[in-house]
């Protein structure tokens, strides 16, 4: 079963690499992030890619946000962080190679912990992804509880994506 809106969104252990000011090419060690406590208060928004550096995730999902995280931290979000299934090295690359710095939170579900636990994972197997990948969706949780999801059902970025996650905070 799917998380649905006004669900509790799950406590799961996500990893990072927190962005170093000071040292930014610098690839520090790696962090866990428990979503119960790093959550808990605020506002967060969530967005999950099935893969960093596959092309509709680098060429339309990302972009969106990076483009618009001071529109939606304007409008509200405490934290804006992407999600997807490769580790935490891969996310970290991935984040610089935007940018991103600390604007944009970069975790790392490898293991599948919250996928699972959110209903929201797929089988890659048939594209040689593995057979736990993210499900590509954005959600907004307000103190620990799902106030929107939006979980792509097509390929392409509609419901996921930054303008329509802004509509709603």
């Amino acid at each position: 079963m799917s998380v649905k809106i006004g669900d509790v969104f799950p406590n799961a252990v996500l990893t990072y690499i927190p962005y170093d000011a000071q040292n930014p090419d610098v690839c520090g060690l790696p962090q866990q992030l428990k979503t119960h406590e790093a959550f808990k208060g605020k506002k967060v928004v969530l967005f999950a890619v099935p893969g960093a550096f596959t092309p509709t995730c680098s060429e339309a999902h990302m972009p969106g946000y990076v483009e618009r995280v001071s529109e939606l931290k304007s409008k509200g979000a405490d934290i804006v962080a992407c999600v997807a299934s490769n580790d935490q090295f891969v996310m970290h690359a991935w984040g610089n190679s935007y940018k991103v710095k600390d604007d944009i939170l970069m975790l790392s579900d490898a293991n599948g912990e919250l996928g699972s636990a959110l209903g929201l994972v797929n089988d890659g197997t048939a594209r040689r992804m593995g057979p736990i990948r993210l499900a590509r969706f954005a959600m907004i949780i307000d103190d620990l509880k799902v106030i929107y999801i939006g979980v792509e059902s097509a390929p392409g970025v509609t419901v996921s994506g930054a303008p329509a996650v802004l509509a709603k905070l």
